[in-house]
């Protein structure tokens, strides 16, 4: 027996799709394009094959920052904690498998910043204290527009102080099902021409700057979680030297 009863898909599908900021292209080879190629290697003939076909493949080109993925330390800047920052393939894989809660901000705009008072607010609101291991799920509602045009430009964003006020607790993984744990870009943009405040562009993400983590963006089926009481495994892939890694990432609920 499972010690779980319900994994729930928490990832978006890596597709050619107007939710990407970059574009993503998969080739696909059929099996009769399978066919021809394995007569080209091993030097036989289609009748060599069975009459289904040769084997089925893709090619894919996309960024590491496409689809459901986890930031590396590294994608935030070359230091984190004064040290050399950690690429996705440095990190250790306990951060990546833990207890989860989801912190529900669907209700708020995208010009609404979530802080460190409100995520202290959802804690208590859900009966848990944030702590070492916990991973931190962030549904702004953003995801349930995946596939979209609008997608990019939706959901609230976390200040500066919400993250670190996350790490001072030994937190090291928080996730969104918005496109980036910061406020959309068109947000960002409009605070930094409207102000000047350098301050404005990619708080979030900088806050990696003084505290070590990791963030899993384009989160999928949030609200199919509970609030806790359940488990998140979010294993990037290990691309080497990479600044992030593709993650099926799946919630599983006792």
């Amino acid at each position: 027996m499972l010690p779980f009863q319900k994994m729930v898909d928490l990832s978006v599908p890596i597709e050619p799709s107007p939710s990407e900021r970059v574009g993503v292209s998969i080739r696909y080879v059929d099996h009769e394009e399978g066919a021809a190629e394995m007569c080209r290697i091993f030097g036989a003939s289609r009748h060599d094959l069975p009459s289904t076909g040769g084997w089925a493949g893709e090619e894919v080109r996309l960024i590491t920052h496409s689809g459901t993925h986890v930031d590396a330390p590294w994608h935030y800047g070359p230091t984190s904690e004064g040290s050399p920052a950690q690429k996705i393939d440095d990190l250790p894989l306990a951060w990546f498998f833990g207890p989860g809660v989801v912190l529900d901000m669907s209700g708020r705009s995208r010009e609404e910043d979530i802080t460190a008072e409100d995520l202290e607010r959802a804690f208590k609101r859900i009966g848990v204290s944030p702590h070492a291991g916990l991973i931190v799920l962030i549904r702004t509602g953003a995801g349930e527009s995946w596939g979209s045009e609008e997608y990019p430009a939706l959901g609230a964003g976390l200040t500066q102080t919400a993250v670190l006020w996350l790490t001072d607790r030994g937190v090291r993984v928080v996730g969104t099902d918005a496109f980036s744990l910061d406020a959309p870009f068109e947000v960002m943009r409009r605070r930094f021409l409207e102000t000047g405040d350098r301050g404005a562009l990619w708080p979030a993400h900088f806050a990696g700057h003084s505290a070590a983590y990791c963030q899993i963006e384009k989160l999928a089926n949030l609200g199919e979680l509970p609030d806790s009481g359940f488990w998140v495994a979010c294993f990037p892939v290990k691309i080497a030297r990479a600044s992030a890694g593709w993650t099926r990432a799946v919630g599983l609920v006792p």
